[in-house]
């Protein structure tokens, strides 16, 4: 790229987003705040995804239109919309707070007339899309949603460049931020079946190609979506929800919809004991928002398992005086984790959600983790 036309959209970039980097109509920057969305739902169960802690939806069906908008409104629900000329009517909006860019695009694109599939969207044309979408609205961010490539580069839905994860840091130029499904629980290889570490495994890519300017949201299954014997339940659902979150997803899209054995749009909410898993997991993160958004702090404590095969993800932070240590499993089996503060001070661990209280002498505990399990730990020294 020529340096003045690099100097130009650099410029262009900083106006649209504000002195710090910031779009002036997008999602909430606040600390207290943690993007929780939904993926393609009808707007009359806006009420029932916020009461579940959902606070974004992602796409709509033949829309927007201003009676969406409306219910949207009345629910306090944003929206990433699809960016067409009708869309952009209501760009005086508040309820808008991004664009949908093309989803999936690195999958095989289905031919016209039924003809079967054509080699995926490419990178240059999803970027060239991207400068476009832009152009029409500098100040809401782009999202665009990548298929599971992004954690599996033997998934053969990519047709000609199935094993080509390279194609991926050129996608992401086209995008403000970056985010990608995969969803092992009901998947139907058995490469990719019931090993839940996939989604971490794609956070952790996706990062790496997003670098350091570009959050990174994760698709989150909730259903058995198009399998009728295997469907994602809600402890598989909590332990992927974490597991995305420790490895660095700055935001979550829940997939709802069940296709099999019939088709329910609203899948989640269908399913009870689903829908208060995640209203639970959902009020967690909200209430650890300003935690989650804060600075990591890797050198506050060391995490180790103890069993080589089972290796663990782990998140720390420093908060109000607290440190606060989110780690996960990524494998099926029992292990146990060593965890050390590194100022070696004394000090007691509440582990969130399960009443727990465990004695750390010397800053030192252990604890056993089994098949993706996930514990919450907030580590107060001694006397404070």
């Amino acid at each position: 790229m020529r340096i003045a036309t690099f100097l130009l959209l650099s410029a262009w970039a900083i106006g649209a987003r504000g002195e710090e980097g910031r779009f002036s109509k997008g999602l909430p920057d606040k600390p207290d705040y943690f993007p929780i969305a939904v993926w393609l739902q009808d707007v009359k169960n806006a009420p029932k995804y916020r009461d579940v802690g959902i606070n974004v939806y992602v796409g709509l069906w033949r829309g927007p239109t201003e009676a969406q908008l409306d219910a949207l409104d009345a629910a306090g629900v944003r929206l990433v919309a699809g960016q067409s000329r009708a869309a952009l009517a209501f760009k005086d909006r508040p309820t808008i707070v991004g664009w949908m860019h093309d989803d999936e695009p690195d999958n095989a694109q289905a031919l016209k007339g039924g003809k079967g599939y054509g080699p995926p969207i490419t990178p240059d044309a999803i970027v060239a899309r991207y400068r476009e979408m832009r152009e029409a609205d500098p100040d809401r961010p782009v999202l665009l949603n990548l298929g599971q490539g992004v954690a599996w580069d033997g998934w053969f839905g990519r047709g000609t460049r199935t094993n080509h994860p390279e194609d991926y840091p050129r996608y992401i130029q086209g995008c403000d931020i970056a985010s990608f499904d995969i969803y092992p629980a009901c998947h139907s290889s058995e490469a990719v079946a019931g090993n839940l570490w996939y989604v971490p495994h794609g956070v952790e890519r996706l990062r790496s190609w997003a670098g350091p300017e570009r959050p990174v949201w994760c698709c989150i299954e909730t259903t058995g979506i198009d399998n009728e014997t295997r469907r994602a339940t809600p402890a598989q659902i909590h332990s992927e929800v974490w597991m995305a979150l420790i490895r660095g997803a700055k935001g979550l899209v829940y997939f709802a919809h069940q296709f099999k054995p019939r088709f329910v749009e609203a899948g989640l909410l269908a399913d009870e004991a689903v829908a208060r898993e995640i209203a639970a997991t959902n009020r967690r993160i909200h209430e650890l928002a300003p935690v989650l958004n804060s600075p990591d702090a890797p050198d506050a404590a060391e995490v180790v398992s103890e069993n080589p095969s089972i290796p663990v993800a782990s998140l720390v932070k420093r908060y109000d005086g607290d440190v606060y240590i989110f780690v996960a499993s990524l494998r099926k089996g029992e292990a146990s984790v060593r965890m050390r503060l590194s100022t070696g001070s004394d000090a007691s661990v509440a582990v969130l959600d399960e009443g727990r209280e465990l004695p750390a002498s010397a800053g030192a505990w252990t604890d056993r983790f089994a098949d993706y399990q996930v514990h919450l730990y907030r580590v107060r020294p001694r006397g404070r």
